[in-house]
């Protein structure tokens, strides 16, 4: 388990890395091409492919440019089996604060986000 654990760590920080520096190539890596973004925050329902996100995330200004700081952090990863996992995380693209629950399957030797459902909330 703890070699799975790091495994998944080591693509969450890839993924708090790609969205800190709005770095699609590393977001490529750490998302199947299949995977799903969803929230619900607004109070309607958004759904986006992976080029659909990957083109949102290109067009913005990175935190990274903005010199924001960041508040990456994992709060949990739940290995369900050898090739499903779940981990709970924590980040920031200001005025946004989200939580992140990411589902990662292990596919070809990688583990990747198949799915990202998150809820955020503005700066106050």
């Amino acid at each position: 388990m703890d070699l799975i654990k790091q495994s998944i760590e080591q693509q969450l920080i890839q993924y708090f890395d790609g969205l800190y520096f709005s770095d699609v190539s590393r977001l490529k890596q750490v998302f199947h091409a299949q995977a799903s973004y969803i929230t619900a925050s607004s109070g309607e329902l958004l759904k986006l492919t992976m080029p659909e996100y990957f083109a949102m995330v290109e067009q913005r200004s990175s935190p990274a440019s903005k010199q924001q700081q960041r508040t990456d952090q994992i709060l949990h990863i739940d290995v369900i089996g050898n090739h499903t996992a779940l981990a709970k995380v924590t980040c920031s693209i200001q005025p946004k604060h989200f939580v992140d629950l990411l589902s990662f399957i292990k596919l070809d030797n990688r583990w990747q986000i198949i799915s990202k459902v998150f809820h955020y909330h503005l700066d106050n």
